[in-house]
Parts: C-alpha cells; sequence; structure tokens
C-alpha cells in the first residue's frame, strides 16, 4: 500500500478563507468534548488557540459536558489544563443548552451515545434527536453563526451488497438502518438539525466511518480491536467495514466550519476493507492469532441471540450484542471524494491507524499482562 502522507493537525485545520483574519473574539462551543473524537478536537482547536490560528484574536472555546451522578462532580482535570470554560449539563436539557450557547458564534455539535443495546434505544434518541433539535433552535436564538455537526457515515452508507460504493447523493437504506437503534436515531438527528437550524444557522454535516485510533477510554469505538485482542471474535463475519482515524476527522472538523457548504453533508472515511482483511491485518500487526472460521448464513446470529438471552436471564450482560453480529453481514463501503475534492481530506495510512489503535488499547486496558506485548 502506497503511504499518504498526512497533513499536520495544524495546518490542516488553518485552511479556511482569508477572511477569518478579520474574525473578531467570540466564543466556540463544542458538545461532546471529553468523547472519543470531541477530546482530539478540542485539542485541536486548543493549539490553535495558543499559536494564535489565523487571528490576532483566536475564539474562546467552551464544551458542554455531562456531569456524573457523584455528588463531587468536576470536569476532567485535561479540560482545565486547555484553559476552556465548561458548562455542566446535558444536550437533552434545554437550561443547560442555553447556558451553553449564550454568547457563541459558532458550535461542533459532537455529542452522542454509541450503543448496540436494545434498552438504549431511548436514550440515544433523547440525546441524537431531542438534544440536537434543542441545541440548534437555541442556536438559531441567540444568532449562532453556523453549526458544524458529526453524524455517521452509516445513515447512507450500508449495504447488502461489496460492489456498491454510496456516496452524499445516495438515499438512505432505511429498510436496513431503521432496525438499528443507533443508526436510526442518526438518521433523525440529521433531519431534527436541518428543521431546527433551517436558514438561520448554516449547518455542515461530518458523517465518518468507525473511528479508530488512540484515546478511545470509553470503548466507545475500538472495542471490536479490544475483541481481537482478547481472543474473543470466533468467526470472521462475511461483510466489510470503513474505518477513519479519529485524529484525521478531529483535523478535518475545523475545516469544514471554515469552508464546508452550508447544507451539505461529507461523508469522511479512510478504507474499504472485507472483515476478513481487517482482522487479517490485526494478526499480522500484533502477532495475534485471528478467527479461522468463518460464519455462514444466519446461524451465528441466531447462537449469538440464544446466548445473549442466557446471560440476560442470568443478569449479566453478554459479551457480544447480536446487533453486532447483524450489522457486520453487511458492507460500509462507501466514496470519500467530495470530502477530499471539497475540504482537502487525506487519510494517514491505515498500518499507523491500527498500529497506535492497539498499543492505546494494549497500554490503557491490557496492562502488562499476556496481552500487552508491544505491538508489531
Amino acid at each position: 500500500m502506497s503511504r499518504a502522507v498526512h497533513p499536520d493537525a495544524k495546518a490542516l485545520a488553518k485552511t479556511g478563507p482569508a477572511k477569518v483574519a478579520a474574525t473578531t473574539a467570540a466564543t466556540t462551543l463544542i458538545t461532546g468534548a471529553t468523547g472519543f473524537l470531541g477530546a482530539h478536537l478540542l485539542r485541536v482547536l486548543a493549539a490553535r488557540s495558543d499559536d494564535g490560528g489565523d487571528s490576532a484574536t483566536p475564539p474562546r472555546l467552551r464544551v458542554l459536558t455531562q456531569a456524573s451522578s457523584a455528588p463531587s462532580f468536576s470536569a476532567p482535570r485535561w479540560l482545565a489544563e486547555l484553559g476552556v470554560e465548561v458548562v455542566t449539563g446535558s444536550i437533552a436539557d434545554a437550561d443547560a443548552v442555553a447556558r451553553a450557547v449564550e454568547g457563541v458564534d459558532r458550535v461542533y455539535h459532537l455529542a452522542g451515545l454509541v450503543s448496540s443495546k436494545p434498552g438504549d434505544a431511548h436514550r440515544m434518541h433523547e440525546v441524537h434527536v431531542h438534544g440536537t433539535r434543542l441545541l440548534c433552535e437555541a442556536a438559531a436564538r441567540v444568532g449562532v453563526s453556523r453549526v458544524v455537526m458529526s453524524s455517521t457515515s452509516g445513515t447512507v452508507a450500508v449495504s447488502r451488497r461489496a460492489d456498491e460504493m454510496p456516496d452524499e447523493t445516495s438515499p438512505t437504506p432505511m429498510d436496513i438502518v431503521a432496525r438499528w437503534p443507533y443508526y436510526a436515531s442518526k438518521v433523525y438527528q440529521e433531519e431534527a438539525a436541518r428543521r431546527a437550524c433551517g436558514d438561520r444557522v448554516e449547518l455542515v454535516m461530518l458523517n465518518p466511518s468507525l473511528l479508530l485510533g488512540p484515546g478511545d477510554d470509553r470503548l466507545s469505538s475500538t472495542r471490536p480491536v479490544l475483541q481481537f485482542l482478547a481472543r474473543e471474535i470466533a468467526l470472521v463475519p462475511p461483510g466489510g467495514l470503513n474505518f477513519v482515524d479519529a485524529r484525521d476527522v478531529a483535523a478535518l472538523l475545523p475545516v469544514a466550519m471554515e469552508r464546508g457548504t452550508p447544507g451539505e453533508r461529507y461523508l469522511v472515511g479512510g478504507y474499504n476493507w472485507t472483515f476478513a482483511e481487517f482482522l487479517g491485518r490485526l494478526e499480522r500487526l500484533t502477532k495475534v492469532p485471528g478467527p479461522m472460521l468463518k460464519a455462514r448464513g444466519k446461524l451465528p446470529l441466531l447462537a449469538t441471540r440464544a446466548r445473549a438471552a442466557m446471560y440476560r436471564h442470568w443478569g449479566r450482560t453478554p459479551p457480544l450484542e447480536p446487533q453486532s453480529v447483524e450489522m457486520s453481514e453487511y458492507f460500509w463501503y462507501f466514496d470519500s471524494g467530495k470530502a477530499a475534492r471539497e475540504l482537502g481530506f487525506i487519510p494517514r495510512d491505515a498500518t499507523d491507524t491500527l498500529f497506535d489503535t492497539v498499543t492505546y488499547i494494549r497500554q490503557t486496558f491490557l496492562g502488562n499482562g499476556a496481552l500487552s506485548k508491544k505491538a508489531g
């Protein structure tokens, strides 16, 4: 594979139009800033503020972060170290959202909940649809100029066939995504954002694929890599995936803020691989043996459903949700040409992303035990 040279995050984030230099100091709000993608974005924005970015008066940064139930809750220390303003509250709380958008000019909306658990469907709708509606309506009331929202490629790019290559003009395959609450809620989130922003707030959407890379301390996206390292994947799924480095998406978000076309979405992905190729690459990189058998027919899904039912009967969380097995039967391929042409997007080499993902997971979750030998 040829190795693409990835632009430096600061340089990529500064490629907006010349008019940015005249922008007066304003406040930029980031929701979901403590999540996998949000933490990377916040560091990109903080770095731009530190060196002045393209402006003598770089924007102030504010985050809306969910408080825990602990009485002594305080925001993560690294937020204070970056010098950002913290507003505590839920994206689904109208009062918290109103406080967060006060005096704000631009918003990065990344707040979300990733889950394949059937019981989380209501929570995902609350966060993605209701929370997005509240945020965009509040943004319109206070005069926010632009919202850049992160959705998912899965609102467009999922197919039963490997030879299909969806792009931004492709219709949503509702007959497929409607069965999975996470993706259904993201479809409705996009519609809620369009309606609430209307012609009062410029809305640009980025739709990244599976996010990999270091820093996913909640395992919201990188859990399959941990499961591979722990040898919990018994069969090679028949479908395929697209993945992208979270750091590359974080660097692209400020470019979308400056140069993205209002009302448009941008599919952002790295590589279209079969699951067999993905697991094979992980095996060669980690020296951990991958699964030998290929999943065929509906037997793996039926077996996973039966095992999940047994675990829930015992009051335990199943190690693998049936939804995950069902989704791996499909192909999540797509074309990122629009993001490349209009935003200059270039994904870093896939091997770099996989290496950094494995290294982070081993250091963070596997310690110095038998599974923690050095990647490569």
